[in-house]
């Protein structure tokens, strides 16, 4: 079966805009979280976000192109060239061969608002050409191909949270199949908006906590809800003997991928985390590994009731005994949650930590909760000896998807 290596990655997160900015953060512990910037908050309960920081576009395009994207598509052109520009792929790869698979949760949700006001306010004609090429979720991966001239499958993917781990899962089986030598792939996502604001917290998922070093204390028994952050990250994946022959750095070999749906509820997690067993499970099998051979998970983490307690159910489910011996971390307590881009930076977070054989902390733990009872990395990295980590994420409609990462060896 081809192997599938990791040469490029790229980000835009709360805590850093380039990967070596982002992995300084995770392991000092930066917390992410701050009062909402991007609207007036004062009619709103959730007051605090986990925004980008420093960002400027204009590194990365000029003005008038800038006019005419949603900022989730600048977020993933910006992590694409990175991820890209690491990689050095495009010195060396046919581009008919090499595809683009980038997801959104949400999509184009500020260009929405601001299109639907001035419709409301000057009528049609004052709605922009622009607009449809500004909202879609696909066009993220879209512009990133006709930007590179990448040829070679060209999609989008949205399943809420699970978004960029199934785009970055889809990769890994299109490049097995050989139907590409080489997919840029991941999640994007900003939606830090009024209206999108304000329906996460009338559905109670948002905490309402105004105090940014406790709002996000995954698997702490005082946790109340997650916190919404936005960004990008974005993979280069490559079929090994193609990274080889060109000399490419090989940061990290994904290995398993596994997918399932909970056929349970719309936003609550079935019972015993059932449906994320079975993902776990799947991606051990694709792996072909045993479960002791895991030393780290990313846990989707979110800070929620539901989420947090019935996670730590799951792990315990798969990993039986070997579940003490983990080390877990929701790097969530200092991004926020990335919705549809949480598993692209959070699969950079495992090869990373795989790269240091050390796990990210889990920031803002202070109250331990008898029913997440696992080793969460509290507040402090860990360093630990391990080949593989699992990469957890779930979403909205019962989606779960779970990737592994090994260490690469020859």
């Amino acid at each position: 079966m081809r192997r599938v290596v990791i040469t490029g990655m790229g980000v835009v997160t709360p805590v850093g805009n380039t990967v070596n900015e982002f992995e300084s953060s995770l392991y000092s512990g930066k917390n992410g979280v701050a009062p909402i910037t991007q609207f007036d908050t004062e009619q709103f309960v959730t007051k605090l976000a986990a925004e980008v920081k420093g960002f400027d576009a204009t590194d990365y395009l000029d003005a008038k192109e800038i006019r005419k994207m949603d900022p989730f598509t600048l977020f993933a052109i910006a992590a694409a060239d990175q991820a890209l520009a690491q990689s050095q792929l495009m010195s060396h790869a046919n581009p008919e061969r090499v595809g683009v698979i980038i997801g959104s949760g949400i999509g184009g949700i500020h260009s929405f608002e601001e299109q639907h006001r001035r419709l409301l306010e000057g009528g049609p004609r004052k709605v922009s050409p622009f607009f449809v090429t500004m909202m879609i979720t696909n066009i993220a991966a879209g512009q990133v191909s006709i930007r590179h001239g990448l040829k070679g499958p060209n999609y989008s993917l949205i399943s809420a949270c699970a978004t960029a781990s199934h785009t970055i899962g889809d990769a890994f089986r299109i490049i097995r199949y050989g139907d590409a030598e080489a997919i840029v792939a991941g999640g994007t996502e900003s939606c830090i908006a009024p209206i999108a604001v304000a329906g996460f917290a009338n559905m109670k998922a948002l905490s309402k906590n105004t105090d940014p070093e406790t709002i996000c204390r995954p698997f702490d028994a005082n946790r109340d809800g997650f916190v919404m952050g936005e960004g990008a990250g974005i993979l280069v994946l490559e079929e090994l003997s193609h990274a080889e022959k060109r000399g490419a750095e090989i940061l990290g070999e994904l290995v398993g991928y596994g997918a399932s749906g909970d056929a349970y509820h719309v936003a609550a997690p079935a019972e015993g985390g059932e449906g994320a067993v079975r993902a776990m499970n799947l991606a051990l099998d694709d792996a072909g590994i045993q479960p002791e051979e895991v030393g780290h998970i990313n846990a989707h983490g979110t800070s929620t009731i539901h989420n947090d307690k019935n996670e730590t159910i799951g792990i315990k489910t798969v990993f039986a005994d070997h579940a003490k011996n983990l080390i877990v971390s929701s790097t969530k307590s200092m991004t926020g949650h990335l919705l549809g881009a949480a598993g692209g930076i959070e699969g950079i977070a495992i090869i990373l930590a795989l790269r240091r054989q050390e796990a990210p902390p889990t920031i803002h733990y202070r109250t331990p909760d008898p029913e997440c009872d696992l080793n969460y990395s509290p507040n402090t990295s860990t360093e630990h000896s391990f080949d593989y980590a699992m990469s957890n994420t779930f979403g909205f409609g019962g989606h779960n998807a779970v990737l592994i990462m090994k260490r690469f060896t020859a």
